[in-house]
């Protein structure tokens, strides 16, 4: 089975659930980090679980906590002024679809390898002429082996704000005690200063009012091709040997240690100019950054995008050590005067995200997305319902420290990239140890002693290289020609 089948409600149409009991009937104001353009879109996760409770049991539990998550149930509006978007916590209620799907536990796992264009059939799809007409909080079950899609609106929260707020359902759905967590819905702590005092340089921004048609935009020229998704799972014990290219003169965590190996396959991969100047984007979560720090429970968005910028020779005939150090500077630098300084310069509504020569990672992973549970034991599969050229660090279900790293691109970048990200594996001072598996979009996974001595990295690469079109394999070989690589 390559695509899902089709979704059937049965008669059954979508309701809505409003909190079980009354709820503050007020306009909830929403930071700069909350409106700005490039979060207005949904957090779109995808869930499979064994075993699920009855649905008269998840429309109760999520009745519940949606008494404590109030602002879950209302609707995203534009501000009087029309300056700003907030939240009309009118108590209208979340989209609670049900569905049923011919479908096996054990077919959806074979085909979760890698997103695909039919997953957006598991979500139901509400009619709306704009994003502000789609209600924040939209749910989608099939029962009985259960699929769970939620929508949850990027202006409510962040991906630790989503995390909180399906564990809490999750725990209401098994316990009719206290939230051990209470939600911390107030934003006045992240408000601009007045008047505005932009103190740095924030280079993960630019202008609307910048002319850039004279350079070349990254990101509209992948976005104008039909993009393909990959999903590259990476296990503790490839990360570590990856992490060692650093060591021992520099220590980084697993995402500095990812990123930067991803920035730089996908700069290798797009095949750009030498001398371009290219950028990474990731979030970095500065609750405990700000003085006083956030208070527990705050699921608003609490990042910020930082900021790691390197011409792409740097980047392509470098050395990973230098791209880390890259990634640990741009971190240091996110701290309270750094953050202010974001939030006022978001004031200036003519300022948007610098997507145009940019890699944009966000970290899924570490955040207990896979952890959840609705009584019936933890998901069997978690990741996104959709993939984009932005790029994704999803957690793995059933081992906490592997990392899976999702993408799209066009098909011809797509194998280019693949093949770099696992180039690494075979360069000096490490031994082989090849993943057992090399199909159109690989997965590495652990293996033993035995599949791994019967297959080297050396011969894994060269069979995914002749799944390549012949122009494709002609111009790595003649690559690895001129700058003297061998296979």
């Amino acid at each position: 089975m390559q695509e899902l089948p089709d979704c059937l409600y049965e008669g059954k149409q979508p309701t809505l659930i409003t909190p079980s009991s009354p709820t503050p009937n007020h306009t909830l104001y929403l930071s700069n980090l909350d409106d700005h353009h490039f979060l207005r879109f949904s957090i779109k996760y995808l869930y499979l679980f064994q075993k699920s409770p009855s649905s008269l049991t998840l429309k109760d539990s999520l009745s519940r906590v949606l008494v404590d998550y109030y602002p879950f149930a209302g609707r995203i509006k534009v501000s009087a002024d029309k300056t700003k978007l907030e939240v009309d916590c009118n108590g209208e209620g979340a989209v609670f679809a049900e569905a049923s799907m011919d479908i096996t536990r054990q077919e959806f796992l074979e085909i979760s390898r890698k997103p695909k264009s039919s997953w957006t059939k598991l979500l139901f799809k509400v009619k709306a002429t704009g994003f502000l007409d789609i209600p924040p909080l939209i749910i989608q079950v099939r029962c009985g082996g259960m699929i769970l899609c939620t929508a949850i609106n990027h202006c409510l929260c962040d991906g630790i704000g989503t995390s909180q707020f399906l564990h809490a359902w999750a725990h209401a759905n098994t316990t009719s005690a206290p939230l051990p967590i209470q939600p911390f819905h107030s934003r006045h702590m992240l408000e601009p200063r007045d008047p505005p005092h932009v103190t740095h340089s924030h280079p993960s921004f630019t202008w609307t009012t910048v002319n850039k048609t004279s350079t070349f935009n990254i990101c509209k020229y992948l976005q104008s091709q039909p993009l393909a998704p990959t999903t590259l799972t990476f296990t503790p014990s490839l990360i570590i040997r990856l992490k060692k290219t650093c060591a021992p003169s520099l220590e980084c965590t697993t995402f500095e240690a990812l990123a930067a190996h991803t920035w730089c396959s996908w700069a290798r991969s797009l095949d750009l100019p030498l001398t371009m100047q290219v950028k990474l984007l990731f979030s970095v979560n500065m609750r405990k950054k700000l003085t006083p720090e956030l208070p527990q429970g705050y699921y608003g968005n609490g990042f910020v995008l930082a900021c790691a910028e390197r011409k792409v020779q740097h980047l392509v005939n470098g050395n990973i050590y230098h791209v880390v150090k890259l990634i640990q500077d741009a971190k240091t630098r996110i701290t309270d005067e750094y953050v202010r300084s974001t939030i006022d310069l978001l004031e200036d509504k003519t300022v948007k995200t610098d997507v145009s020569k940019s890699l944009v990672i966000s970290q899924w992973a570490r955040l207990g997305l896979e952890d959840l549970d609705f009584g019936g034991g933890k998901p069997m599969y978690m990741g996104s319902l959709t993939s984009d050229i932005y790029c994704l660090f999803l957690p793995v279900t059933g081992n906490c420290d592997a990392i899976s790293v999702q993408v799209s691109l066009p098909e011809d970048v797509l194998r280019r990239l693949e093949y770099y990200m696992v180039k690494f594996l075979d360069e000096k001072g490490y031994t082989s140890s090849a993943p057992v598996q090399h199909d159109k979009h690989p997965t590495f996974v652990t293996t033993n002693s035995a599949a791994v001595a019967s297959d080297s990295v050396l011969s894994a690469m060269l069979r995914f290289l002749f799944m390549l079109t012949p122009q494709i394999i002609c111009k790595y070989m003649f690559r690895c020609y001129n700058s003297s690589c061998r296979f």
